[in-house]
């Protein structure tokens, strides 16, 4: 699992400017905490979970502290969390610690609670052939630290965005006339992306995998007709289960034999991870 140093730079600098204005000040630290002051803090879990975010965690402390304070981690991203552990220890100037405490615990909480959901759903799929995937329905801004979660959690990501997997969707079918016409104007534009097709039907299924579809994938079938379209062309391309799928219904769409079950929930529904930051004494 890795992130691009640049695009967390880029966020972290974001999510510092919403909190410090401009000209950059933390009224509050600045008028109660002498300029020299130095103290230790440790980033606490207040529920079991799993993490992720700590390297983007202690860039918001480097950053807000000139690149001074110590960060050490306790764990490391995926690992499983029980309350009351300590995730890592940090010390540098006190001004700087409560100056990065909110956005750090915004984007620790929020990409770990992502990881904890995500963990659900994979631990489920354990021993089956299914995987979880995420989907585009991320938060804007956040897109590259939220899939990094997924994959914390045990997920996949199948795609980034619209440039590097071409989805041929229902309005794509509308507007180009039938799959295999959308298929065919993809392929010719773009001969080297990999091309999904989103189908309902084992007609439309058949015919996206005549025209040369590499995966396909299949909005809002019953376990039933999913494993109708399994048994018809699973052994020639990918496919992909999504809508309507939660918890309690993962297995019985497990069972079917599809390779993935992608959850928007994963990133737009998952509740934080509840973490703190405590000064020591």
């Amino acid at each position: 699992m890795t992130l691009d140093p640049f695009e967390v730079q880029r966020i972290v600098f974001t999510a510092l400017g919403e909190d410090l204005g401009d000209p950059p000040r933390d009224v509050t630290s600045e008028a109660t905490i002498p300029a020299g002051q130095v103290d230790t803090a440790e980033l606490v879990a207040r529920a079991d979970g799993v993490v992720a975010g700590l390297g983007v965690a202690a860039e918001v402390f480097a950053a807000t502290s000139g690149g001074t304070a110590t960060f050490e981690a306790k764990i490391k991203d995926g690992d499983r969390v029980r309350r009351g552990d300590v995730l890592a220890v940090i010390t540098g100037p006190t001004r700087a610690l409560l100056t990065a405490e909110r956005t750090a615990l915004n984007l620790l909480c929020r990409m770990s609670g992502v990881a904890t959901h995500t963990r659900r759903w994979a631990d489920i799929l354990a021993g089956t052939k299914a995987t979880v995937l995420d989907t585009r329905k991320t938060t804007p801004g956040l897109r590259a630290l939220e899939k990094y979660a997924v994959r914390a959690g045990g997920g996949t990501n199948k795609r980034m965005g619209l440039y590097d997997v071409a989805m041929i969707k229902d309005n794509h079918k509308l507007a180009a006339g039938s799959i295999t016409a959308a298929y065919l104007l993809v392929r010719e534009k773009f001969p080297e992306v990999p091309v999904q097709v989103e189908v309902t039907t084992l007609a439309e299924a058949q015919e996206a995998v005549e025209a040369g579809a590499d995966f396909l994938l299949c909005d809002n079938m019953t376990p039933t007709l999913l494993r109708t379209v399994v048994e018809a062309v699973g052994d020639r391309v990918e496919l992909e289960a999504t809508g309507n799928l939660t918890l309690e219904t993962v297995e019985a769409y497990a069972a079917t034999g599809v390779d993935y079950l992608s959850v928007g929930g994963l990133t737009h529904s998952s509740p934080i991870l509840d973490i703190a930051l405590d000064l020591r004494p």
